[in-house]
C-alpha cells in the first residue's frame, strides 16, 4: 500500500453492523496510520461523535439498525459540520441513486470492496481537504 505519514494520522469514524466488514476496514485503515473509531450502531456513532472533535471522515454503511446511514450523517453533520462522508453499499448503484445517495459531496464505495480500493478512497477524499 503506501507509506505511513503524519498526515494519515486523520480520524476516522467508522460505522457498520457487520463485526467482519467493520473489523477489515479498521485494520486496513491503521494499517495507513489512520486512527479509527468503531461503531456498530448509529446510537453509538453519535455517542462517539460527542467526544471526539477531530474527526476528519465519516466511513458508514448506508443500511443500518436504528436508522439509515444519510440519517445518521444528517445527525452528525449538526456537531461535525463540514466533515467528509464515505458511504458503504453492498447495493447495486441504481439501487443507492433511488435512495437519493448519489448527491453531490456524498462518496459512495461498492461492497464488496478490496483493502487497496479502501485505502484509495479514503485518501482521495482526505487527501482533498
Amino acid at each position: 500500500m503506501s507509506d505511513v505519514g503524519e498526515a494519515r494520522a486523520q480520524t476516522v469514524l467508522l460505522v457498520d453492523d457487520e463485526d467482519a466488514v467493520r473489523a477489515f476496514a479498521a485494520r486496513m485503515l491503521g494499517r495507513e496510520g489512520y486512527r479509527v473509531v468503531q461503531a456498530a450502531s448509529p446510537a453509538t456513532a453519535i455517542e462517539l461523535a460527542e467526544h471526539e472533535q477531530d474527526i476528519a471522515l465519516i466511513l458508514t454503511d448506508v443500511i443500518l439498525p436504528q436508522m439509515s446511514g444519510p440519517e445518521l450523517v444528517a445527525k452528525l453533520w449538526a456537531r461535525l459540520p463540514g466533515v467528509r462522508v464515505l458511504f458503504m453499499s453492498g447495493y447495486t448503484d441504481d439501487d443507492v441513486i433511488r435512495r437519493g445517495l448519489a448527491a453531490p459531496g456524498m462518496e459512495l464505495l461498492q461492497k464488496p470492496f478490496s483493502a487497496q480500493q479502501l485505502v484509495e478512497r479514503v485518501r482521495a477524499i482526505l487527501d482533498d481537504l
